[in-house]
């Protein structure tokens, strides 16, 4: 009992840089992609949130038993998984029960939520541009912007980008296909203006590909579904065919976050040069 709970008191102290470093100690490829390669997508933010401590045994006293419960009924994600070996006429079986509820009953976690998100270094984000879903990224890389709507929940995320934030652009079911800065808060696609050739300019009187209008062009868009824009000079931009994936790389389905994983940033300042870039 003493030794499980000491090493729960451990665990709860790990940073994510903790874990990270005990995970790349043993594995052959960094946490990342062996993350990845395991659950088919890529690490959370957020580790060593929750512990869950299992006693395993064949049998318990019930000073242990009672004591467990006591710990469990405060809330604290503690059981004993029993185990006994069964041998019948040639054929062996392994049973298992559990002292309180079991795996499945989804065991109350520990309420000390400390935060284990990597810092964030107040300058980096992550965006997804929906290529193809009323939007094009040859428009986009074409003329300096990035933009996302049909929804609120689409554009929500997207209007938040600050003016001068570094943005890596992402094609979802691609890769990462730009990083460049943000020169302007989200305007909608109606009265958005783009920079090209040094002056600004309306986007909707572009040459473009796309008509980043969602639904009858008749109606009056609301601007829950309005096509939101953000104009941002490229650093780098390439072509959807050229984009750069590695396994374990961040993505998500917002269309603008922080972007905190080193694993990605260190991938992507190497891949688009910025340490030499001006």
């Amino acid at each position: 009992m003493a030794q499980i709970l000491d090493y729960g008191a451990w665990v709860t102290t790990l940073t994510r840089d903790d874990v990270l470093a005990i995970a790349n100690e043993h594995l052959k490829d960094p946490f990342e992609t062996a993350y990845a390669e395991t659950f088919e997508a890529p690490p959370p933010d957020d580790v060593n949130t929750e512990q869950r401590l299992t006693i395993v045994a064949t049998d318990l006293d019930p000073g242990s038993e009672r004591i467990v419960s006591y710990l469990s009924s405060f809330g604290v994600p503690i059981d004993v998984a029993f185990f006994a070996f069964i041998e019948d006429e040639g054929r062996r079986y392994l049973a298992r029960s559990w002292l309180i509820s079991g795996e499945a009953s989804g065991a109350s976690p520990t309420s000390r939520k400390t935060s284990k998100k990597a810092e964030w270094n107040g300058k980096d984000w992550f965006v997804s541009f929906g290529d193809g879903l009323g939007r094009s990224w040859e428009d986009g890389r074409r003329y300096g912007f990035v933009s996302a709507g049909g929804d609120v929940w689409y554009s929500r995320t997207l209007r938040s980008l600050p003016v001068g934030a570094r943005v890596f652009v992402h094609i979802p079911g691609s890769g990462y296909v730009a990083v460049g800065q943000t020169l302007k808060e989200a305007e909608p696609y109606e009265t958005a203006t783009v920079l090209v050739d040094g002056g600004w300019v309306p986007l909707s009187e572009q040459d473009l590909h796309a008509n980043y209008v969602h639904g009858d062009p008749e109606e009056d868009i609301s601007d829950d579904r309005a096509e939101y824009v953000v104009p941002v000079r490229w650093i780098h931009a390439v072509p959807r065919p050229d984009a750069y994936w590695e396994k374990g790389m961040f993505a998500n389905q917002n269309s603008a976050c922080k972007l905190r994983q080193e694993f990605t940033l260190d991938r992507l300042v190497r891949h688009f040069d910025l340490d030499n870039a001006s």
